[in-house]
């Protein structure tokens, strides 16, 4: 019994592929621009039937069908996958029926095409995609000037799906250019709150320090000053950090690392003002973690300073909770604080909101710590939730993407 013939395949085949996939053209849908050409090659070139096709792993998808109802065929049964493979500019088949390549194909023995003549869809980079083609049940001679015409047409469907590309790849680098802005304006306005923290530190530790140096020379002194150098050192890394990723704002979801959480959940504490009436838990024990070091940092210290400015309680609680499955990592602050009413759960996250309510210290918050948290976490792929009983505190809950 005579073997099969293998189908022939570009020497190129997986990157072809990779090629035709960054067109996001298979299943993509009729456009009458494409209708057009192909009219237009079945009216000069004198056949019914006359296709714009694409040629994936498995299938011929048409993206435009004239004289057929037909809108894709499998790969091995295409004359399509031929003239893919040649590195003819154009592959013509007068009678299938002489033809032992498609003699036996269902195409020609059940839709009985006798004629075939395509043109591969060659792009810029030298991958043939597809074909624009022509067909029909009868045998035909082709002449150079429909050679010539069928070739032109295939140019300019190369042309459009080429443009098409462009303005997609356009569209991609706009919309992340605005995310980029969006991001350095909120980031702008997150470090500038959270600058705020370590600043009062420095200067309250100050104002002690010079109180009691005017009283005596006491050794305590030397403690404040080390609090002093300390808050300063961690302010330095913070605006450091601030102005690398505002000049490369991509680094903050892209730049991740591993890390120890709870030396970062100590870096935080340290830049925060926590009054000796508020005890903060830490998870127990030490989690690495691998993520943006900056995005949890910034998350903690707006989660962190809300809880320690929003406890009215006389003896304040803080509980850092830290879990993590195959996909996700899950951080929660949780506080026996003032607690929020649930029909303010989802508006505390819109930009300057505030619950008009004054924290601790006598001041009133700014409505931009949660807002900007929300869409950090928007732009990580990352999702945030509250829990809260008002009298009795709340849990903010945030899951990470792994």
């Amino acid at each position: 019994m005579e073997k099969e013939k293998a189908l022939p395949v570009p020497e190129n085949e997986a990157e072809r592929l990779a090629a035709l996939a960054s067109y996001a053209i298979v299943d993509s849908g009729e456009e009458k621009d494409f209708d057009a050409i192909a009219a237009i090659a079945s009216a000069i070139c004198g056949t019914p039937i006359s296709l714009i096709t694409f040629i994936d792993d498995k299938r011929q998808w048409f993206k435009s069908h004239i004289g057929t109802d037909l809108t894709e065929n499998f790969r091995d049964l295409s004359f399509c996958t031929y003239a893919i493979a040649g590195t003819e500019e154009i592959m013509i088949v007068p009678d299938a029926l002489q033809d032992e390549r498609f003699a036996t194909n269902p195409v020609v023995t059940d839709a009985q095409v006798t004629f075939y003549a395509g043109v591969p869809l060659v792009n810029e980079d030298g991958y043939a995609l597809g074909t624009l083609c022509v067909l029909d049940q009868e045998p035909h001679d082709f002449s150079e000037a429909q050679i010539d015409a069928l070739k032109a047409l295939a140019k300019q469907v190369v042309d459009k799906i080429e443009l098409q590309r462009k303005v997609m790849q356009l569209e991609k680098t706009n919309q992340e250019l605005i995310n980029a802005n969006v991001l350095i304006q909120k980031f702008a306005s997150m470090a500038a709150h959270d600058i705020k923290n370590p600043l009062s530190s420095i200067r309250l530790t100050s104002q002690a320090l010079r109180t009691r140096q005017e009283i005596t020379q006491n050794e305590g002194c030397l403690r404040l000053v080390n609090m002093n150098i300390s808050a300063a050192d961690n302010l330095l890394v913070l605006v450091d950090e601030m102005m690398a990723y505002s000049k490369e704002p991509a680094l903050l979801l892209e730049k991740r690392q591993e890390f120890n959480l709870n030396a970062l959940i100590g870096k935080v504490v340290s830049l925060l003002t926590v009054p000796d009436s508020i005890r903060i838990e830490w998870p127990d024990e030490n989690q690495q973690v691998y993520f943006s070091v900056i995005a949890i940092e910034q998350i903690l210290i707006n989660l962190l300073s809300n809880a320690i400015r929003y406890n009215d309680k006389s003896l304040g609680l803080i509980r850092i909770h830290f879990s993590e499955d195959e996909h996700d990592y899950r951080l929660a602050v949780e506080d026996n604080g003032q607690g929020i009413p649930l029909e303010y759960h989802d508006k505390i996250f819109a930009h300057n909101f505030t619950l008009k309510v004054k924290d601790r210290f006598n001041n009133q918050g700014s409505g931009i710590g949660l807002g900007t948290v929300k869409d950090l976490l928007y732009l990580l792929g990352a999702s945030i939730t509250l829990k809260s009983i008002p009298g009795e505190g709340s849990e903010f809950t945030v899951r990470l993407k792994k």
